[in-house]
């Protein structure tokens, strides 16, 4: 089953006074940035979609008064990264269906990357002039973090379509323009192909706008859908007779991206996590199977006989350096949010929807859609049977440190715990959550450490990073080591050098 496109969930739509007076609306809209940019009362609140997305854009460190989009690649690069994106084939559909419009009404579409790269730039001849005085052209980065708030950025950061008006744009040299813009999907895995985008002067502004945007992004979706109806077909006419010639035992014809596509003599997800290469995966279930790749798809066999096996997922976040995550001993290379998101998942073992996950790694200002994309790279590093959706979740058997510490701390066993304790959970991490757990963590270690006679569990404690120079720590130590005992002089030197 394919990816169903969400397009019909809008984002706000402009305010009524936009279209009733717009160069009063503009001057308006113009108070109020300045207003929030100052910290002092605005005269009204910008729009939520607006709010948030100054935020983001502010966190990225965009310059409100002197931005600039980046030009990321030179004209005689753009032909192959033209030719190369699979929205290149829907060029035809999306100039009869925009470009004659733009034109007569002084706009121009614009079409991008996931990554907010402007791919094609075409309409009326002026305002491509004028798009050219503020680098609104082809090769330029149009993301959120590179520009601020604008209508490509904004609807690949909430995927969701957006209208965006005069100082609704965070940089200052964009007030003179208003656009509108939807996002692009890819129907097989749901993740963001680009944007669609219609551009122009402030004097342009139409109410129809961001519904022209989200009708053409949605008739992209629908030719994508279309062809890849077409390639389905293909490789089941060409690959069927791989699956005829298991008579009868169970397998299926699976997709280049994993989604079955005919199955024999057993129920299957409607997609299955499968590699380029193939080889063996574990389903959701804890059946096995094995993925023989073939021409644009993959055949799976079941496994007739065994016990289902359980993925092994190993955890070690506690330590000052950047830790190790292994799947069935083997150690995986992860990025730091890959290892927040594992922690999360493994600290809540019932799951955790996409706006749960959001807020938790990013706060309010979280979006799940960033999530989701996050979470399909994850779910391909680690391979089948680690992570699994609907909610989020760990289907593999987790050994983490610090669910072990926890365990611990339940029992009140000081000693097992400080042993386990070899730095703070993620050290680098800023995601909320885990800035959370690992301040709980560490503290209530710390105490075990205190209220134990013992001063090796002292000891092991004052040996990490956390307690080496807690002065709290060292006097217990201090006081509790024997005279003769050796670790007792190299107490007393550190302590004196804290003083």
């Amino acid at each position: 089953m394919s990816w169903v496109s969400t397009l019909g969930d809008v984002a706000e739509l402009p305010e009524p006074e936009l279209l009733r007076d717009p160069e009063s609306y503009a001057r308006l809209l113009k108070d109020v940035r300045e207003a929030v940019l100052s910290g002092v009362p605005a005269p009204r609140s910008p729009r939520s979609v607006v709010s948030d997305s100054w935020q983001r854009s502010l966190a990225a460190h965009v310059d409100p008064d002197s931005g600039e989009a980046p030009l990321v690649y030179e004209p005689a690069e753009m032909p192959d990264l033209r030719d190369e994106h699979p929205l290149a084939p829907l060029l035809p559909l999306l100039r009869q269906t925009l470009v004659s419009i733009a034109e007569d009404a002084e706009h121009m579409m614009i079409v991008t990357d996931a990554e907010g790269l402007i791919l094609w730039r075409e309409g009326a001849s002026g305002v491509l002039v004028r798009a050219d005085r503020v680098a609104l052209t082809e090769g330029t980065r149009w993301s959120e973090e590179a520009i601020g708030t604008n209508a490509m950025g904004t609807t690949l950061a909430t995927g969701a379509p957006v209208q965006i008006y005069s100082a609704e744009h965070l940089v200052a040299r964009y007030h003179a323009w208003t656009c509108a813009a939807a996002p692009v999907r890819d129907p097989e895995t749901g993740l963001l192909l680009g944007s669609i985008d219609v551009s122009g002067p402030l004097r342009t502004v139409h109410p129809a706008m961001l519904a022209l945007v989200t009708a053409t992004a949605q008739l992209a979706e629908g030719q994508l859908r279309a062809h890849l109806a077409v390639r389905d077909e293909k490789v089941r006419r060409t690959n069927m007779r791989h699956l005829e010639a298991l008579r009868g035992r169970p397998g299926a014809l699976l997709s280049a991206g994993g989604r079955v596509l005919a199955a024999e003599s057993c129920t299957l997800p409607s997609t299955v996590e499968v590699r380029r290469g193939g080889g063996t995966v574990t389903l959701p279930d804890g059946r096995i199977a094995v993925v023989d790749p073939l021409d644009d798809g993959f055949l799976l066999r079941l496994a007739t006989s065994g016990p289902a096996h359980r993925r092994r997922l190993r955890l070690e976040f506690l330590t000052d350096g950047a830790g190790s995550t292994t799947v069935d001993g083997r150690e995986v290379p992860f990025t730091l949010r890959h290892a927040e998101i594992l922690t999360l998942l493994a600290l809540h073992p019932r799951g955790l929807s996409a706006e749960r996950l959001a807020l938790q790694l990013y706060g309010e200002n979280g979006n799940p859609v960033t999530v989701r994309a996050e979470i399909h790279r994850l779910r391909t590093q680690l391979g089948t049977g680690v992570v699994q959706t609907r909610p989020y979740r760990l289907a593999a058997d987790v050994d983490a440190d610090f669910l072990r510490i926890r365990a611990a701390l339940r029992r009140g066993s000081a000693a097992e715990a400080v042993e386990a304790f070899h730095g703070p959970l993620l050290s680098e991490s800023e995601a909320p959550a885990i800035l959370e757990e690992r301040e709980a963590l560490t503290a209530q270690v710390r105490q075990l450490a205190l209220n134990s006679p013992d001063p090796a569990v002292l000891w092991s404690f004052w040996e990490t990073s956390c307690g080496a120079d807690d002065r709290e720590i060292l006097e217990a130590l201090c006081t509790r080591l024997p005279a003769d005992d050796p670790r007792l002089a190299a107490a007393r030197t550190h302590r004196t050098r804290l003083r």
